[in-house]
């Protein structure tokens, strides 16, 4: 009989691991509490108009080739990826800057904005490639005993994680205008995180985007959930829908040896895969007194990443503006010290703009534009009421985007309109703070020191998703899952106990 394995939550990680495990023989069983796949990286319509919920673009789209190679099936048959050869347009007080993937057209905008930086964009380049080859194994591999610091390859890649120093430190090595830094390291946002805080390794972040450029599937990056989903069912896997799980079922080893759903069903199984959000499942699935290291209390001591606030807009006008748009803040510090330290909502946000309908005719009616809209605010940690002051900082982040980006007058055609605040992200997600991205990705919470992919407390469980290592992040998330399927179809199978013949003391 096959192992019955059991994935909680439908989004990439526990879809990718359902589709591996599916491809390999695994008797899988998906239990998703929402009716759409994706969580995080799901979609939803309104007046005509379709929007991704979160990530928006995919970066190094090899690693989901190679999650379906290894599953027997082709990406490409189920997602069709455009390449924005202009990645974003970053609005700064004074300027617009457009970032390229093409090396000799990045030079020529950073020479007219930027005078003798491009000289730093090469070395940049040409240095950070060489640490993204060193870090792989990190990346690739799991990081879930200390000695595995050991190994020859780890031993050779951490000098390349710029202990000691920040993002903006490394950065600071290879560019002298204050703005070019900021274009290479606001990718720490992906992290939700504070460049003069997240680790210098990161700065493999914006190099992945420069080096491998983004892409674009056509009908926005939840494609890439369903193409999963798909596959898994493809198969032979099954998805419930609807299906929302209340408690882990624990024996007294200590043993995960099934599930309880919402609706008082008892689901058994031989291994449980959680790709729900970490710090929310082993607050509120697990029975109070089992877990020590992730007691509720003691997750609630660890370090979170921001929030995120979210205005999805449909709009009767065409908007002929780049796919991505970054704003900045006139002053960027200020603003990133306001998410992460002071907790504070900020007066002057920066604000990402996606308008994909510029790429893609099939997101919204013809002459019209689905605009997607966010902007990083503390999490729920920070006590900020957001019934009082939702509306208010709503038409903040509008009154921002119209006064300082191309896209003016967007009040007067706006159809449709939905906004997700960190409560939102909390309540209806089951995201933990409503930390949008999870665990932090400090030092101390990164590689060993990040739950482990087999999760160390309890028995039969295993971790994908952004809360396990290597972190947040689409391509990481679905290493994640190349990672713990790898470990859990090489755990030993328990030997069986002879029954034809009294068992010794010992033996029992």
């Amino acid at each position: 009989m096959p192992k019955k394995i059991a994935v909680i939550g439908a989004g990439p990680g526990g879809l990718g691991a359902a589709m591996l495990l599916a491809s390999k023989g695994y008797k899988v069983d998906v239990y998703e509490k929402q009716t759409f796949v994706g969580g995080r990286n799901s979609s939803f319509q309104m007046a005509g108009y379709t929007f991704d919920v979160g990530p928006t673009f995919m970066s190094m789209p090899e690693i989901a080739e190679e999650l379906f190679e290894e599953a027997g099936k082709n990406l490409h048959d189920y997602v069709e990826l455009i390449e924005l050869p202009m990645m974003y347009e970053l609005v700064f007080p004074s300027k617009h800057v457009k970032m390229y993937r093409d090396p000799e057209k990045m030079k020529m905008e950073i020479e007219r904005h930027y005078p003798g930086d491009s000289e730093g964009y090469e070395r940049f380049m040409k240095e950070t490639r060489v640490k993204m080859n060193a870090l792989r194994p990190i990346l690739q591999n799991k990081m879930d005993r200390y000695y595995e610091y050991l190994s020859f390859k780890i031993l050779k890649a951490l000098p390349q994680l710029s202990l000691g120093k920040s993002l903006y430190e490394v950065l600071s090595n290879y560019f002298h205008h204050e703005e070019l830094k900021l274009g290479f390291t606001f990718q720490a946002k992906y992290l939700g995180m504070s460049p003069w805080e997240c680790p210098g390794a990161f700065s493999i972040l914006s190099f992945m985007e420069h080096e491998y450029g983004i892409f674009h599937p056509i009908g926005g990056v939840n494609k890439l959930s369903k193409a999963l989903a798909q596959a898994t069912e493809e198969l032979g896997g099954t998805i419930h829908l609807g299906a929302g799980v209340k408690k882990l079922l624990i024996n007294e080893q200590k043993d995960v040896k099934g599930l309880l759903l919402d609706d008082g069903r008892k689901i058994e199984a031989d291994e449980v895969v959680i790709n729900g959000d970490f710090s929310h499942v082993m607050s509120n699935l697990v029975e109070d007194g089992i877990l020590k290291k992730y007691a509720p209390e003691k997750l609630a001591k660890k370090k979170y990443s921001c929030s995120t606030f979210m205005i999805y807009l449909g709009v009767n006008k065409k908007y002929d503006l780049p796919h991505h748009t970054i704003s900045f803040s006139s002053d960027y510090k200020k603003n990133v010290e306001e998410i992460t330290k002071t907790k504070l909502l900020s007066k002057d946000p920066s604000i990402y703009i996606q308008n994909a309908s510029v790429t893609d005719p099939t997101l919204a009616p013809e002459g019209k534009s689905a605009l997607y809209i966010l902007a990083p605010v503390p999490n729920n940690l920070s006590m900020i009421d957001w019934e009082k002051n939702k509306e208010v900082f709503r038409d903040l982040v509008l009154d921002s985007v119209e006064e300082k980006t191309g896209f003016k007058g967007i009040r007067e055609h706006i159809e449709a309109e939905r906004m997700i605040s960190p409560v939102e992200w909390e309540m209806d997600f089951n995201v933990y703070e409503g930390a949008t991205f999870s665990l932090g990705h400090h030092l101390t919470q990164m590689m060993t020191l990040r739950p482990h992919n087999q999760f160390e407390e309890l028995g039969n469980t295993w971790l994908v998703g952004g809360g396990t290592h290597p972190g947040s992040g689409l391509p990481t998330i679905l290493e994640s899952a190349r990672i713990t399927t790898s470990m859990l179809m090489q755990k030993p199978a328990k030997k069986k106990l002879n029954r034809s013949k009294p068992a010794s003391k010992e033996a029992l």
